[in-house]
């Protein structure tokens, strides 16, 4: 496994967007996952989606192919708690979800596929993949 797809990057593909449509199935042979945290934001959108039976099916059909979900353990809680002091203290706080994301990532020494760079860029040492590069 070398990736850890962010929402944006699942919510764009949902609608289309052919570069990162085409982008993850080229990197699908390398190993793709997503963290359990974006699995959740998916649902709220799916939950609010105007056609939320076609948002679900959109989901089924992306997870389908044997797509890892990472769940949250300790060691990941423990990334969290590391990387929000520092950010604390350099007062760059980015909202939790990210960061729980961001700590997935950095536990696993996954590359993150994300167009979210304001947000993540702030995370030392985490590998970003971006189409806006």
């Amino acid at each position: 496994m070398k990736y850890l797809i962010d929402t944006d990057w699942i919510i764009d593909h949902f609608r289309g967007v052919e570069l990162i449509t085409k982008k993850l199935e080229n990197i699908a042979p390398q190993g793709v996952a997503i963290s359990i945290i974006s699995l959740a934001e998916i649902y709220e959108g799916i939950f609010t989606s105007k056609e939320p039976a076609k948002s679900q099916q959109l989901l089924d059909e992306f997870l389908a192919p044997d797509l890892k979900v990472l769940s949250i353990n300790e060691d990941i809680c423990r990334a969290f708690g590391r990387e929000r002091t520092k950010l604390r203290k350099k007062k760059q706080l980015i909202g939790d979800l990210d960061l729980l994301i961001a700590s997935t990532a950095l536990h696993y020494n996954l590359t993150i596929l994300t167009n979210n760079l304001k947000h993540f860029e702030k995370v030392e040492g985490l590998k970003i993949s971006s189409i806006k590069e």
